[in-house]
């Protein structure tokens, strides 16, 4: 079963001083942080703030090579976590045909925001990442009681 989530935020993770994304249950107080790498904040922050580049970036070049090819994003989900890494598909739609795209989450999450399409988290995941949360640094619980407190001005600290 899939959960629809959103974007709720990004941003730095005190201890590691990595980019976290924020996603949040659309209807639910599931809350679920992926870490990403800094190219990849980096673009997703461009399309949350809409800061326009003077050329297109990767993830709108792949916006537009898909409406160039009458393709739609239907959707896009974060599939597994596995030995920390999270994974994601990107679902297209051509002409009736779907089309499955294996992603990384932090470029699924970029491509979502640019096209507007719904964005889920198998329900699995978000069972499981509850005790993977970057355990080896801070436990699961500090790491919830961290995330349960954040305020608006907390997830707008990344800065690009």
């Amino acid at each position: 079963m899939e959960v629809e989530m959103t974007i709720r935020g990004l941003m730095m993770d005190p201890v590691t001083q990595m980019p976290i994304v924020i996603l949040k249950d659309v209807s639910g107080d599931a809350v679920l942080p992926i870490w990403v790498g800094v190219y990849e904040a980096n673009a997703i922050a461009l399309e949350i703030e809409k800061v326009s580049t003077p050329r297109p970036m990767t993830h709108d070049l792949i916006k537009s090579v898909l409406t160039g090819l009458e393709t739609q994003v239907h959707k896009v989900v974060v599939t597994e976590l596995r030995e920390d890494t999270f994974y994601a598909v990107i679902w297209l739609d051509r002409g009736g045909e779907v089309i499955s795209i294996d992603s990384r989450p932090s470029d699924a999450l970029a491509l979502a925001l640019r096209v507007d399409c719904p964005i889920f988290v198998d329900d699995m995941v978000l069972k499981s990442s509850k005790l993977a949360a970057n355990a080896d640094r801070v436990s699961t619980d500090e790491l919830r009681k961290w995330l349960e407190g954040l305020n608006d001005e907390d997830l707008g600290k990344y800065k690009m």
